[in-house]
């Protein structure tokens, strides 16, 4: 008999009767792991177990719920508390602390809860999406007060390797607004948020804009597809004929659509209005109103990823592959600057808040310039000649 079979053996004895819990639960050791196990409640809710010996006793602590907890994960924490146990200390003291410090899976739950009915739709759809795929397994098994400034920067570097930069900082905004609320809230003390001087990854500072060869090959890229993709066509055509941010088209309401106009109640920078041209119009009243639905574009599947999707798609065959979405927007404010706009009225066809944020469309005006300084020349050539009698 080999020493597995023994483990194994050993282990399906000691899982038929646990010492306290005859007759109410029992408990499945692992025969890998020493002391680990899977507890069956009468009502068929798991737990995973971790036996040990402490001060002489034998006690029983719960790791958490197998419902919530994954195996590998609950064998991460058992290892830690062997660690802990093997070190002199009592985990029991680390329960009694949990009982007032959350887990940081149950903070994460508990933010949701009070943050998220004060998002925007667009906001929280966005979060949830990050949510899902980055946030709820970041920290398992740890207190929201044992995550440590040198862990938020190893998990904002991991994601940056994993999901790339944009997402990562994003992901590492939501927990640094988290760990801000625990503070606020009296769960950790102040100025202990580990994500505070996490540096950001730099963005892009090249921003892309279409040259007309290439507005017109993605023109017919769009008419390829008016027939089988017409929600994806329109909101394309959109970004590109007003410039507008991809939440604000993705959320347009018919009640916003008014005339040669959308009065956006919603946007990032408050409620404005974004005026149409006879292109953008007609846009829209190709779009079929459906009765009973108040937004204008209705997706089988989450907008944004449907978006993405087509956009993908539809660069490859127009041969603009580098092209980002948001580039749609900076290439509109692009000709309205070489159309000899102001600054000041590109910023109110962007919806810009702040005009240091317009400042970067200044270069394309530079042939207004020339041809103001010219004529400033000459007046002042003009003043400064002598007149001769």
């Amino acid at each position: 008999m080999t020493s597995y079979d023994l483990k194994r053996i050993l282990a399906e004895e000691l899982a038929r009767i646990v010492p306290g819990d005859a007759g109410k639960r029992r408990t499945k050791f692992d025969y890998v792991l020493p002391g680990f196990g899977e507890r069956i409640h009468p009502s068929g809710r798991k737990s995973y177990v971790l036996q040990r010996t402490m001060g002489g006793k034998q006690r029983l602590i719960t790791i958490g719920d197998a419902a919530i907890l994954t195996e590998r994960i609950a064998k991460d924490v058992a290892r830690r508390l062997i660690l802990r146990i093997e070190l002199g200390q009592n985990p029991a003291d680390r329960k009694q602390r949990g009982k007032k410090t959350p887990t940081y899976a149950a903070f994460l739950r508990h933010y949701w809860e009070v943050a998220a009915p004060a998002w925007k739709p667009s906001t929280l759809e966005i979060h949830d999406i990050y949510r899902r795929t980055h946030l709820e397994h970041a920290f398992a098994g740890k207190f929201i007060d044992e995550i440590s400034h040198a862990d938020a920067v190893r998990w904002h570097a991991m994601l940056t390797r994993t999901a790339g930069p944009g997402a990562a900082n994003r992901a590492m905004e939501i927990l640094k607004a988290m760990f801000g609320k625990a503070e606020a809230w009296g769960y950790l003390p102040e100025h202990s948020n580990p994500f505070r001087g996490v540096k950001r990854n730099k963005g892009r500072k090249i921003e892309r804009f279409l040259s007309q060869a290439e507005m017109a090959r993605l023109g017919e890229a769009l008419s390829q597809h008016r027939a089988d993709k017409p929600n994806e066509v329109a909101v394309i055509s959109l970004l590109a004929l007003t410039g507008c941010r991809r939440g604000e088209i993705l959320n347009l309401t018919w009640g916003e659509v008014q005339g040669r106009k959308l009065k956006l109640t919603d946007t990032k920078t408050g409620p404005r209005v974004i005026w149409l041209g006879k292109e953008a119009r007609a846009v829209i009243d190709r779009l079929p109103r459906r009765r009973g639905h108040e937004r204008v574009f209705q997706f089988d599947v989450l907008p944004v990823s449907a978006i993405d999707w087509f956009w993908r798609m539809l660069r490859v065959e127009a041969g603009i592959e580098d092209l980002r979405l948001h580039d749609l927007r900076h290439n509109y404010a692009s000709l309205a600057a070489r159309s000899a706009e102001t600054l000041p009225m590109i910023g109110e066809l962007l919806g810009h808040r702040d005009v240091g944020t317009t400042a970067r469309y200044a270069h394309f005006d530079d042939r207004s310039s020339l041809i103001a300084t010219r004529h400033v020349g000459k007046i002042i050539e003009h003043n400064l000649t002598p007149k001769r009698d």
